[in-house]
């Protein structure tokens, strides 16, 4: 078992970084694997836990379209999707950037996932914690120091 690294995220920079992900990621969903990859990637800025993308091929359940868009200035215009798995639905648990800004073409229709919606979400062995707050989809791990913002009061840093 491969531990994670320390790693402080204050010292994540902004505008943020895209980097590969070197740890199984796996995601559970009404006792049902959501998605299971050696392949993703994620995104990490300053004061935010790392958000992770999963490649479209490592995604097992069915997604269905859920209505409305957001906009984020560095990744461009994001779409959202249901999740089915085990007789369960998680609305609008999970989204992706179809046509993402340059910087970050790589995450094309890469799938995010709030850990907050699903039964189980991990990064190699760890179970994550969702990132504070019902806006940013940040999994939180063990290995993580400095504030992570998404609490009441720390929405606008």
């Amino acid at each position: 078992m491969t531990t994670l690294e320390i790693e402080n995220v204050q010292d994540y920079p902004r505008p943020p970084a895209l980097e590969a992900v070197t740890h199984r990621i796996r995601v559970m969903l009404g006792g049902e694997t959501v998605a299971d990859s050696h392949a993703a990637l994620r995104v990490l800025e300053t004061h935010h836990a790392p958000t992770y993308y999963i490649p479209p091929q490592d995604v097992i359940a069915r997604l269905t379209a859920s209505p409305g868009t957001s906009f984020c200035e560095w990744k461009g215009r994001a779409v959202y999707f249901d999740i089915h798995a085990g007789g369960k639905t998680a609305k609008r648990a999970a989204w992706s950037y179809p046509a993402p800004t340059a910087g970050f073409a790589p995450l094309a229709d890469y799938l995010a996932i709030y850990a907050s919606a699903m039964d189980a979400c991990f990064v190699g062995e760890e179970r994550v914690i969702a990132q504070p707050g019902d806006f940013y989809g940040g999994w939180v791990t063990g290995n993580l120091r400095g504030t992570v913002k998404g609490a009441a009061g720390t929405e606008h840093w």
